[in-house]
C-alpha cells in the first residue's frame, strides 16, 4: 500500500496508553510517540512506584501530545483501555490506537496500522506480531487463545491476543468492551465482528525483553481467558 499518512491524519489519531508500574519504561515510548507527531492518552492504571510522575514529567516536554487520566486503584488492562477508549471521545479523534506502554510495541509501526483506516481500506486493524520472534511460551499460548477466539467468538484471526490496535472513532463508539484484564485482546475482535466492522491485519514488531516476557497472554493467564469467555457464554 502506497498511501501515505499525512500530519493531518496523524494529529486526528488519538494513542490510548494503559500504564501500571512503567516508571522505567514508559518515558522512551512516549517519546518517540510525541516524536512522530501522534497524540496520545495514558491510563494510570493506579501504579505503585512513580509511573505517574514519569508520564507528568514527559507532559512538560509535550504538553499538546499528552493527555494524562488516573485510576485511584490497579484495574487491570481491560478497564484501562476502555477508560482511554471512553475518555479520548473529548478530543474528538478520527483513528484510535492502542499499544502497551511497556516498549515491546514501537513508534515506527503507527503509519503502518492506520494506513488501513486512513485509506479507507478497514474501519480496524490488528497489529499481528512476528509468530517467528515471539518465546515459544507466548507462541502456544497465543495459538491457544486463536483457536478460542475462533471457537466462542467465530472470528478467524492471526494474532488474537495483540495489545496493538486500531480503530475508527466512528466504529469505536460501535463496541461495548467489558473485560477487565486480558480478554480485552479477544473482546475487541469479537465486537469488531459482531457489529460488521471490516478490519485488516498489519504485521508488526515486536520488542521481547525479560520485562515484557513477564506480562501479557501466558499459558496461565490464557486458562484465566478461557474460563472467563465460557462466563460469559452464560
Amino acid at each position: 500500500m502506497n498511501f501515505k499518512v499525512s500530519d493531518e491524519d496523524k494529529h486526528s489519531t488519538y494513542v490510548i496508553l494503559p500504564a501500571y508500574n512503567e516508571a522505567t519504561r514508559i518515558r522512551p515510548v512516549l517519546e518517540s510517540i510525541a516524536e512522530k507527531g501522534y497524540n496520545m492518552v495514558i491510563v494510570n492504571d493506579g501504579s505503585s512506584d512513580n509511573t505517574l510522575e514519569v508520564i507528568k514529567e514527559t507532559k512538560r516536554k509535550y504538553p499538546d501530545n499528552i493527555h494524562i487520566f488516573s485510576l485511584m486503584i490497579n484495574r487491570g488492562v481491560g478497564v484501562a483501555t476502555q477508560t482511554g477508549f471512553d475518555a479520548v471521545f473529548k478530543f474528538n479523534p478520527k483513528y484510535v490506537v492502542s499499544m502497551d506502554s511497556d516498549g515491546q510495541h514501537s513508534a515506527d509501526d503507527l503509519d503502518n496500522v492506520i494506513k488501513p483506516l486512513v485509506s479507507g481500506e478497514a474501519q480496524a486493524v490488528i497489529g499481528v506480531r512476528p509468530l517467528k520472534d515471539m518465546p515459544l511460551s507466548r507462541n502456544f499460548a497465543n495459538a491457544v487463545m486463536n483457536l478460542l477466539t475462533r471457537i466462542f467468538y467465530g472470528v478467524d484471526v492471526s494474532d488474537s491476543q495483540t495489545g496493538f490496535r486500531a480503530i475508527t472513532a466512528d466504529a469505536l463508539r460501535k463496541i461495548d468492551i467489558n473485560a477487565r484484564g486480558y480478554l480485552i485482546s479477544s473482546e475487541f475482535i469479537r465486537e469488531v465482528n459482531d457489529n460488521n466492522i471490516p478490519f485488516a491485519e498489519v504485521e508488526i514488531q515486536t520488542i521481547y525483553t525479560p520485562e515484557t516476557q513477564a506480562k501479557g497472554t501466558n499459558v496461565r493467564e490464557a486458562i484465566k481467558i478461557l474460563i472467563q469467555m465460557i462466563k460469559h457464554q452464560f
